[in-house]
């Protein structure tokens, strides 16, 4: 039974880094799950600064869409495979929707895509890293597709962290295991 660990953050807090890092250490065969698509040149450096982190062993697989399967196949060769990042993957699938006015719907699609993801994760003989962000921390967004996001995102967040053996919160750059401190309770 594969583990899971989750490290989540804020944006630019060092997450991906912390991740990365952990995986170099600990994987002998690592692989990279990328759910990023370069639509403009912000992601394209975004996209660039990651690459040049990551050593040239590990094999990276694209996958924007899903993700399962692609971490099927890594869980086949690597006892590592880096999730980079959940909120992408969540950001993919509304993205990729005809309309989002269907909570309902949306909801039940990252509740089918998580449970998939989660459920190759603890297949694999291996450790899975998934990378995901904090979003939750704002403002309430004024329209209905960022608001539909952050939820979406804070749920997954939520199924991720009780999925996992480890939990890790990145605040400027130092990792917390969070998952230790918490309490012990069933809401």
């Amino acid at each position: 039974m594969g583990q899971i660990i989750l490290v989540t953050g804020g944006a630019r807090s060092g997450k991906s880094r912390f991740a990365e890092t952990y995986a170099a250490k600990y994987g002998k065969q690592v692989g990279y799950i990328a759910t990023a698509e370069i639509y403009d040149a912000e992601m394209e450096f975004r996209v660039k600064l990651h690459r040049q982190r990551r050593p040239a062993s590990w094999q990276t697989y694209e996958a924007p869409f899903d993700a399962h399967a692609a971490l099927e196949k890594a869980g086949k060769v690597c006892d590592m495979v880096l999730f980079d990042c959940l909120t992408l993957y969540v950001s993919n699938l509304l993205c990729s929707l005809p309309s989002i006015d269907d909570s309902d719907y949306n909801y039940a699609l990252a509740k089918e895509k998580m449970d998939r993801l989660l459920a190759q994760a603890k297949k694999n003989p291996g450790t899975t890293i998934f990378v995901s962000n904090e979003v939750g921390g704002g403002i309430v967004p004024e329209n209905h597709l960022s608001r539909e996001y952050r939820d979406i995102a804070g749920i997954v967040n939520q199924w991720a962290a009780k999925a996992a053996d480890k939990v890790y919160l990145v605040v400027c750059g130092l990792p917390v295991d969070i998952k230790k401190l918490a309490e012990n309770w069933e809401a």
